[in-house]
């Protein structure tokens, strides 16, 4: 009897534990999501409104997975199996970065904002080795720079520290060659702030023929010096620092793994789109 009792105890622990371990095993695997239900109703209609895609429930997943991938940064073919097999998980995402679908997500979020100060500047991030090799005759924004291969990050940002315009080009290139390409991106701000690496007067002078006021230190070899600088504007210029910050959070923004150009911007038009988002739901 007491054989049979210590028996019917141990099979008793042994289902236990087998149970407990699966329950924690299935906690230590469930992916965290990133879309509540208010969030994901505000980009589902935005999607669909768009004409681009139908009305699909897996679509939302779908989402998430392109999100968990650019939080962690992981290669698409480990995608946890909550999101749905991986390779259809990339393929949607190809083909709504083919669409514009995501750009058009960031453009409709961002259109009412704050324009009286426009800040602009630019921040390399590196190539991995798995973005190359891309079958394009383009060269997909990639550059060889001081850091090895690397892409810059030129963008604006609204008086509100919030994305407006973003361009891509390889790493090496200066922040004043997109200088002017971002101020003709955007509506007309009443004032330009940047720091040294835009000190043009060509630059300048085409800002002041907008009618709009350069706030742009004068390096410290210029004849004309700084002395009608205003300096308590350009200490808000962190707030486009602030935002390279933010979505360099995400792992696949802050290294670039994407071959193509294009799939990259994408990437980071979902960055700036989950940074508009509390704007419209929360």
């Amino acid at each position: 009897m007491l054989i049979f009792d210590g028996y019917f105890l141990s099979s008793m622990v042994t289902r236990y534990n087998a149970f407990h371990n699966k329950q924690k095993l299935h906690q230590i695997t469930m992916p965290r999501l990133m879309l509540t239900d208010q969030r994901w109703q505000t980009l589902s209609r935005l999607m669909y409104q768009s004409g681009r895609i139908y009305n699909k429930p897996e679509h939302r997943m779908t989402l998430e997975g392109i999100l968990y991938r650019m939080r962690t940064g992981c290669p698409w073919r480990d995608l946890p199996r909550e999101f749905g097999q991986w390779s259809t998980v990339f393929r949607r995402f190809n083909l709504w970065s083919k669409k514009g679908l995501l750009e058009r997500l960031f453009k409709a979020l961002s259109r009412s904002t704050d324009m009286e100060w426009l800040f602009i500047d630019g921040s390399i991030v590196k190539a991995h080795q798995h973005s190359s090799g891309a079958a394009s005759p383009k060269g997909e924004a990639i550059g060889q720079s001081r850091g090895d291969h690397s892409t810059k990050i030129h963008l604006a940002v609204g008086s509100y520290g919030l994305p407006v315009h973003v361009e891509l080009s390889g790493g090496q290139v200066n922040d004043i060659v997109h200088a002017q390409s971002l101020m003709d991106a955007v509506c007309a701000a009443d004032k330009v702030i940047a720091d040294k690496g835009y000190d043009s007067e060509v630059f300048r002078n085409e800002i002041e023929r907008q009618g709009v006021k350069p706030v742009i230190p004068r390096r410290k070899h210029s004849r004309v010096g700084n002395e009608n600088m205003d300096w308590s504007l350009y200490r808000y210029r962190h707030l486009v620092e602030n935002a390279f910050a933010r979505i360099k959070h995400f792992r696949a923004i802050a290294t670039r793994y994407e071959k193509l150009e294009r799939n990259y911007y994408s990437m980071l038009m979902l960055a700036f789109t989950m940074m508009w988002l509390p704007m419209w739901v929360d």
